[in-house]
């Protein structure tokens, strides 16, 4: 299973976000996007997730049985059906659901996919130092806690691809590393593919490839064991 992008631009009006992007993740394989705010960091990963639109180019998605899918090509039922079966997004600002409880918001991914399975949904909860809060409403819950809400939610049906957007950006040291452990650990247990956008050299440092966004597009930065940690 692998993601391409082939020439990828995007600009809002006249102004340009970022421009010839290329891009290929293979199965398994953890990239890391790094890049100064206001970059196009976010938007690109909302591209990736065919969850905005882009300009020109295109992104494709090749499945284990060899067929290529034109992403944009679908429509919004279609690409929402695609991000469903195969898709696990960890989005900066939550986008949990504040009428479902902790553990019905973790369990929406399996529930869309006609999947009840309560014993992965305990088993995310707790990888993430979330055991026995599942009945808790999000309203109670604070910031750092959202956001391992949205990570169990985002890994709980086993996709094959994660996009997370700035997982660790809400939490204190000890337990973003927690967190990124648990990312690590079940992004290639299940061999999926991780596209993570940072800020954080210590998260980019775990990745196999780390990347600067620029406007012209994608560059190599130097390899992720070089990358010291703040």
């Amino acid at each position: 299973m692998t993601l391409q992008l082939h020439q990828l631009s995007k600009q809002y009006g006249t102004t340009r976000v970022f421009s010839q992007v290329n891009l290929q993740v293979a199965q398994g394989e953890f990239v890391a996007i790094v890049g100064e705010s206001g970059v196009g960091k976010s938007s690109l990963l909302n591209c990736m997730a065919a969850l905005d639109t882009w300009s020109e180019g295109r992104v494709t998605w090749t499945g284990t049985d060899g067929q290529v899918t034109d992403l944009g090509a679908l429509d919004e039922t279609a690409q929402a059906l695609w991000r469903r079966a195969h898709l696990g997004f960890v989005f900066q600002a939550f986008h949990v659901l504040p009428h479902l409880d902790v553990a019905q918001n973790v369990a929406l991914p399996l529930m869309l996919l006609g999947r009840r399975e309560p014993q992965r949904v305990d088993e995310l909860l707790a990888a993430v130092g979330l055991q026995g809060l599942g009945q808790r409403l999000p309203a109670e819950l604070s910031g750092g806690q959202l956001q391992r809400v949205a990570m169990a939610r985002a890994l709980v049906h086993r996709p094959a691809l994660v996009l997370a957007d700035e997982p660790t950006g809400n939490l204190d040291p000890a337990t973003a590393a927690t967190v990124m452990d648990v990312l690590q650990q079940q992004t290639r247990e299940h061999g999926a593919s991780l596209v993570l956008v940072t800020h954080s050299t210590g998260a980019a440092a775990r990745a196999d490839r780390v990347l600067q966004l620029r406007d012209d597009g994608l560059h190599p930065m130097a390899p992720a064991h070089s990358v010291t940690a703040m």
